[in-house]
């Protein structure tokens, strides 16, 4: 256990004096995610950057098009 830390890294999060941040590793895997090419691999990849949409504004705008992909076709 430590204490008096200037920061602390939290389940893909950074906290600190001045507020909680997104993990920069955590970006970096998101940068470096392979292109999906399958309904299942959209939704594995909208679901990791999902879990950091409020650090995301207009989120919901920005994903909507992957979101679209994952569902049916309506005649």
């Amino acid at each position: 256990c430590e204490f008096w830390l200037e920061e602390v890294k939290f389940l893909g999060h950074v906290i600190s004096k001045d507020g909680v941040f997104v993990d920069p590793s955590k970006v970096e895997t998101v940068l470096l995610w392979e292109p999906p090419k399958t309904v299942t691999e959209i939704r594995n990849f909208l679901g990791l950057v999902g879990y950091y949409r409020r650090f995301i504004e207009g989120f919901s705008k920005i994903a909507m098009p992957l979101t679209q992909l994952t569902t049916p076709l309506q005649n």
